[in-house]
C-alpha cells in the first residue's frame, strides 16, 4: 500500500520547520524545481495496493539523490537524514523527525523495484531541470571504466575461494568430507605470494596447480555427495568452478570475480594502474554547459568507436532536438561510418578548410578536453569510482545516478549565480506572506 507523500499534508506540529530554515538554501530550491508528482504516478504502478504500508516515493527518491549528491553510502544518507533538516525538507517533510526514515535495506529494495527504467526517469527529469540549455547541437562524449568491488584478481585467489565455498557448502548440508585440505591450503597460499619474483615462480606455479587440483577433488566428491535438489539448485556455480579452474593465462572471457563473473579487464595506457576490471561506460555531455544529457554502460568490452552510436543514441532520447556533431578523442577512430551526426576527430586540417574553419575545429577539439574533468567529478565526488551495486543493472544504475547528481549539482550551482553584462548577480529565496516562494535579483559585491 503506498501512502500520500508527507508533502501533500497540511498537517504541522510543534516541530514545524517549514519556516524556520534558510530559504536561501540550494537543497530548498532544488526540491521545488522537481517535478515529484510526475515521479510519483511513474512508480506508484510499481507498488502493490494491499500489504503493509511502503514509504513515500519522494523520500525514497529524495534519499537516493541526496546519497550521490554528497557521496554516501546507504547507512550514512539514512543517519544524515536524521540529523539534517534539510535533508528532511528535500525529502518532503513539514516537521523535524526524530526516528530514521527507513532501514538502509529498503534502499536496495527500491532500487530494485524501480529498476534501471525508474533510474532514468530520474536521470531524465535532472535533465529537463536544464531546459534550452541541455539541447545545445555540439556535444562530447568520452569514455572511462567503472570499477567493481573486487579484490585485485589472480588464479591461484580464486582457487583458494572456490575451496572456502565448497568446503562451506559440504558443513552446512552435513556432508562427511574425506579431507577439507585446509591446513595444506594455508601452506599453499604462503607459496603464491611474490609470485613476480624470480626465484619464486617455480613454487608459486606448483602451489597454484595443487590448488586446483584440491578444488577439483572437493567439487567432484560434492556432485557424488550432494542430494539431487541441492545440486540442482548449484549446476549453475559447479560450471562457473569448473570454468575458473580451466582456465590460462593467456585465455579470452576470463573469469576475475566469482560473485561478479561477467565484468572484464580493460586497459586504457595509464601509467598508475594498467588494468581496471569492470565495465565501459560512456559519457555525453553539452559544449558550453557542461550537462551530462546521456551515459551508457556497456556490458561487451568493445571499442570505443564501438560505443559512440549507443551513447548518442541514449542522449538523443531524452533530447527534443538532435545531434548534429560530436566531438571526441582520437579512440574514436572508424566511428563516422555509424552515426548520423558528424563526428570531429583531433586531426591535421583539410586543404579545403578555410581559416575560420581550421580555427573552430581546433577550438572545439581542445575544448573536447572540458569532459575529462567532468569524469574525474563523477569517480571522485559522486560514487563512479567503485561500484558497489550488484550485476549489469547496477552499474547501469549507479552510473545514471552518478550523472544525475551532477546535473543537480550543476542547477542548484546555475541557479544561484548568473552573469548579466559582466556583473555576478545570484538569486536569493524568500517566503512571502501567502506562503509562496519568490525569487528577486541581488548584485553579488
Amino acid at each position: 500500500m503506498l501512502p500520500e507523500s508527507p508533502c501533500d499534508s497540511a498537517q504541522t506540529g510543534f516541530f514545524d520547520i517549514a519556516n524556520q530554515l534558510d530559504f536561501n538554501h540550494p537543497l530548498i530550491a532544488l526540491g521545488d524545481a522537481i517535478d515529484w508528482l510526475k515521479l510519483e504516478s511513474a512508480f506508484a504502478t510499481l507498488y502493490s495496493p494491499k500489504g503493509r504500508g511502503a514509504k513515500p516515493i519522494r523520500l525514497m527518491s529524495g534519499l537516493l539523490m541526496l546519497k550521490q549528491l554528497h557521496n554516501l553510502s546507504d547507512e550514512s544518507v539514512i543517519a544524515q537524514w536524521q540529523m539534517n533538516p534539510y535533508y528532511q525538507v528535500f525529502c518532503g517533510e513539514t516537521s523535524f523527525q526524530t526516528c530514521l526514515p527507513c532501514h538502509s535495506t529498503e534502499l536496495v529494495k527500491f532500487r530494485q523495484r524501480i529498476g534501471e527504467a525508474g533510474v532514468k526517469q530520474l536521470f531524465a527529469m535532472s535533465v529537463s531541470l536544464h531546459k534550452e540549455a541541455a539541447e545545445e547541437p555540439t556535444v562530447l562524449v568520452d569514455t572511462t571504466v567503472q570499477e567493481k568491488a573486487i579484490s585485485y584478481p589472480t588464479d591461484s585467489k580464486l582457487a583458494i575461494k572456490i575451496i572456502n565455498r565448497l568446503n562451506r557448502l559440504a558443513k552446512r548440508h552435513g556432508i562427511k568430507q574425506r579431507r577439507t585440505f585446509v591446513k595444506e591450503v594455508r601452506a599453499l597460499r604462503l607459496a603464491c605470494r611474490h609470485f613476480r619474483h624470480v626465484k619464486r615462480r617455480s613454487k608459486a606455479k606448483k602451489a597454484l596447480k595443487r590448488l586446483r587440483t584440491i578444488a577439483g577433488i572437493l567439487l567432484r566428491e560434492l556432485q557424488r555427495k550432494l542430494p539431487e535438489s541441492v545440486l540442482h539448485e548449484e549446476t549453475e556455480r559447479f560450471a562457473l568452478y569448473e570454468r575458473v579452474l580451466a582456465q590460462q593465462p593467456k585465455d579470452k572471457n576470463k573469469v576475475y570475480s566469482l560473485h561478479e563473473p561477467d565484468i572484464y579487464c580493460v586497459g586504457k595506457g595509464k601509467d598508475h594502474k594498467p588494468y581496471e576490471y569492470g565495465r565501459k561506460a560512456s559519457v555525453v555531455s553539452t559544449l558550453d554547459s557542461q550537462i551530462i544529457i546521456g551515459v551508457a554502460s556497456h556490458d561487451q568490452h568493445e571499442h570505443d568507436s564501438k560505443t559512440l552510436k549507443t551513447a548518442l543514441s541514449e542522449a538523443e532520447a531524452l533530447r527534443e532536438t538532435a545531434i548534429t556533431m560530436a566531438v571526441v578523442d582520437r579512440g574514436y577512430r572508424g566511428a563516422k561510418k555509424t552515426v548520423d551526426a558528424e563526428v570531429l576527430l583531433p586531426s591535421a586540417p583539410l586543404k579545403r578548410d578555410t581559416p575560420a574553419q581550421k580555427q573552430e575545429k581546433r577550438r572545439l577539439c581542445q575544448r573536447r578536453a572540458a569532459i575529462e574533468p567532468i569524469i574525474g567529478h563523477l569517480k571522485h565526488d559522486y560514487r563512479l569510482s567503485r561500484n558497489w551495486l550488484k550485476g549489469s543493472e547496477g552499474d547501469a544504475i549507479n552510473l545514471l545516478m552518478a550523472a544525475c547528481a551532477w546535473n543537480l549539482k550543476k542547477w542548484m550551482i546555475a541557479f544561484f549565480l548568473f552573469e548579466i553584462n559582466g556583473v555576478w548577480c545570484a538569486y536569493f529565496a524568500h517566503n512571502s506572506t501567502d506562503n509562496e516562494t519568490r525569487y528577486i535579483w541581488l548584485k553579488l559585491s
